[in-house]
Parts: C-alpha cells; structure tokens; sequence
C-alpha cells in the first residue's frame, strides 16, 4: 500500500495507521524532511515493513547522509533515489539498503547501466511499451542477477491486468 506524501508527517502517520491490513507500506518522499516523515509512519506502523519511493528526489550526498537514519528505521528498499541520468556516483556506492532504479529502467537497452548501479528494478507495461517488452526485461533481468517489482503509472484495472503475468517473477508487487 502506497502512502502519499503530505507536507504534515502526522497525516503521513495517520494514513499509515488506517492502512493497517497492509503490512508493506511504500512511502513517497521527496527531499523535505524524510526522515521526520519516516520516523512518523515508522512510531504509527511499527509492524509494518517499509519501503520508500525517492522519486529522484535526492542528490548522492543527501543519500550516503540519510543512510544511518534509514537504516535505523528498517527501511529495507529505496526506490529511485537520484534522477535519471544523474545516477552514475551509484556505480561504485554500496549500498547497505537495496536500491532500484524506476524512472532509470525504461526497457532492455538500459540493463547494462542499471545492473552497475542497482540491485533492483520496477517494470512498468507503460515504461516499456506493453507485455512483450516487460517480459523480456524481466527475463533478461534475473540472468542478470537483478531482483524484480512490477507497478504502474495509474490507468484502469484493464490496463494494470497484464502486468499481473509479469508480478509472478517479482519481488514486489505494487499495482
């Protein structure tokens, strides 16, 4: 279950909280106080387990600093932390938490830059041009050693359908 961000760290926690049947929350954050954020979902939700989405929020120093404090919150993947393109410091960073690339990992072209600086990627249908693609990707990916999750850029419940055949080879489902 995804919890938006909000400019309010309690609204994040509050929203946390009613999701309580879910227990893998994906918060999205941005470079405005996420640790504050994290700390006020992790004292609501501290069952839960949490993932976080950067939406290529953060520079590499904002990342190697926020580390000790993610960590400590059990944070265990992070999503896209750096823009596209601006992702290369990653290549000879290792990282303690599992990193996946998202807006970086478009289709297969992009593998050999990807598998240098994560551990992870999110296929989306609408990234790579529909099933065929996605497959592809996915199966080239795990010869690569890369772990797998499949979400979506919003659209109707037909359109999401298909990336169900591509959830089954995944880590992490987020549809």
């Amino acid at each position: 279950f995804t919890i938006g961000i909000e400019d309010d760290a309690q609204l994040m926690a509050r929203n946390a909280q009613l999701a309580s049947e879910y227990p893998l929350l994906k918060i999205k954050l941005d470079d405005e106080q996420p640790i504050a954020r994290l700390k006020a979902v992790r004292l609501a939700r501290p069952d839960a387990r949490l993932i976080v989405d950067a939406n290529q929020a953060w520079d590499f120093d904002q990342l190697k600093s926020l580390m000790p404090d993610l960590l400590s919150l059990g944070i265990e993947m992070i999503e896209q932390p750096l823009p596209r393109g601006k992702d290369s410091e990653l290549e000879t960073y290792d990282s303690p938490i599992l990193l996946s690339a998202d807006e970086s990992c478009v289709d297969r072209c992009d593998l050999p830059m990807l598998v240098k600086r994560y551990r992870m990627i999110n296929i989306k249908l609408d990234k790579t041009g529909g099933l065929t693609e996605a497959l592809l990707l996915a199966k080239q990916a795990k010869r690569l050693g890369l772990k797998l999750m499949v979400g979506n850029m919003g659209g109707t419940s037909l359109s999401i359908a298909p990336a169900m055949i591509v959830a089954r080879l995944c880590e992490l489902v987020d549809l």
